[in-house]
C-alpha cells in the first residue's frame, strides 16, 4: 500500500498586486503599475483627502514596501521561525500542544457534530444563537487556557526574538505557525474539532473540505490598532475567539457577503466575550469597532478549502496563477484533491 503524501500548497500571484491596504485612506487597493493606479484610485483617494503629488507619492512609497513585504514573505517567514525555535524560550509550554482547554459545552457540541445522524437542525439547537446571518456564537476555550495563552504571547513580544505582523490591515498580534503552534495545536484542532461543526454549518462554502490554515492572533489597544476596517477574510470559513483581556466596547459587526454592495447591506452589530468564538463564512464582510478602554487580543483561524479555491481565487476573483509557498501557503494545490477530502470521517 503506498503511503498517503499530503499535498503541496501554493499561493496565488495576486497576493503581491491586490488587497493592498492604505491604512490612511481605509481603501483596499490593486498595484500592478502606477499608471494603472493612477488611472484607478487617484480620483477616489482625492476625494479621501490625498490631494497633493506629495501626498500622493507617500502612498506609492507605502504600496512599494508592502508589495516587497510580500514578495520576500516566504523567505523572511522561514527566517524567522528558524530563528524563535532557536532561540525563544516558551514560558507556558503547555500552551503549543492541544489538550482539554476546551469549554464543557463545546466538547458537547463537538460529540453531537461526530455522531453519525448529526444534522445542522440539530447543532443549530445546540449553539449559543445565530449572532448574525449564518454567524453562529459557541463557547470554545476555558478561561484559564486564555489566561495562560496571552501570558504565553506577551511574553513572545518581550523577547528579542524576530516578529512578523499578521496581515497588511493588522499591525500588532503574532503569526502563530512561526511561532510553532501549526501542528501540535492549530492542525489538529481544525481537524478533529472544527470540521465536524463547519461540515454542517457550511457544506456550501468548503465547510466539508478544509484542509489547510492560517492562525495568527491580533492585538487592539488605545496607543495601537484600535479598530478593523470593513473587509472579508482570504478563507472559506473564519473561527474569531476572544481571548481577553479586560476592554470596553469594540464589537464587531457583520454585513453580507462581499458581492452585495455596501449601499444594499444592513450591518448586524455582535457583542464579543471572552472564551466565546464566532464563526462565519471568510467571505462574509466584516469588522471591528473601535475599543475605547483596555487592550483586546483575539485568535483568529482562516480555514481553506483548496477544492473550492483552486477554481477561483477569493482574493481576485480569477482562476489562481499558483506562486510556490511555505507550510500551507494560501491554501491552494496544483490539483483537485480526491472527494475525500470533503468526507468527513
Amino acid at each position: 500500500m503506498t503511503n498517503y503524501e499530503p499535498p503541496k500548497f501554493y499561493s496565488c500571484d495576486c497576493f503581491r498586486t491586490d488587497n493592498i491596504f492604505l491604512h490612511d485612506y481605509r481603501l483596499h487597493v490593486r498595484f500592478v503599475s502606477e499608471e494603472q493606479f493612477r488611472l484607478d484610485y487617484q480620483p477616489v483617494l482625492q476625494s479621501l483627502g490625498c490631494i497633493t503629488e506629495q501626498q500622493f507619492d507617500e502612498v506609492l512609497e507605502k504600496i512599494s514596501e508592502e508589495v516587497d513585504r510580500r514578495r520576500r514573505l516566504s523567505v523572511t517567514s522561514a527566517e524567522r521561525t528558524a530563528a524563535i525555535r532557536d532561540s525563544y524560550q516558551p514560558l507556558h509550554p503547555h500552551v503549543y500542544k492541544l489538550q482539554s482547554f476546551f469549554a464543557p459545552k463545546f466538547k458537547d457540541i463537538v460529540e453531537y457534530c461526530r455522531t453519525p445522524n448529526a444534522t445542522e437542525k440539530g447543532l443549530l439547537e445546540l449553539l449559543e444563537e445565530e449572532a448574525a446571518p449564518r454567524v453562529y456564537r459557541l463557547p470554545v476555550f476555558q478561561k484559564r487556557f486564555c489566561d495562560d495563552l496571552l501570558e504565553e504571547l506577551e511574553h513572545f513580544e518581550r523577547s528579542a526574538a524576530p516578529k512578523g505582523r499578521p496581515n497588511s490591515m493588522n499591525h500588532y498580534g503574532v503569526l502563530l505557525n512561526e511561532l510553532g503552534f501549526d501542528e501540535g495545536f492549530m492542525t489538529p484542532l481544525r481537524e478533529q474539532y472544527l470540521l465536524p461543526l463547519t461540515s454542517l454549518l457550511y457544506p456550501d462554502c468548503g465547510g466539508r473540505c478544509l484542509d489547510s490554515h492560517k492562525a495568527f492572533v491580533v492585538k487592539y489597544d488605545l496607543h495601537e490598532d484600535l479598530e478593523l476596517s470593513y473587509h472579508s477574510d482570504n478563507s472559506e470559513v473564519t473561527l474569531n475567539v476572544s481571548l481577553g483581556k479586560e476592554f470596553t466596547q469594540g464589537n464587531l459587526y457583520f454585513g453580507d457577503m462581499r458581492q452585495v454592495p455596501l449601499s444594499e447591506t444592513e450591518c448586524s452589530e455582535v457583542t464579543h466575550h471572552v472564551t466565546e468564538g464566532l464563526l462565519h463564512r471568510g467571505q462574509q464582510m466584516h469588522g471591528a469597532l473601535p475599543i475605547a478602554s483596555g487592550q483586546r487580543w483575539n485568535l483568529i483561524v482562516w480555514m481553506r478549502a483548496s477544492q473550492v479555491r483552486n477554481r477561483l481565487c477569493p482574493m481576485c476573483n480569477r482562476k489562481p496563477s499558483l506562486v510556490e509557498g511555505q507550510g500551507f501557503a494560501e491554501g491552494f494545490t496544483k490539483e483537485s484533491q480526491p472527494d475525500v477530502w470533503c468526507v468527513l470521517t
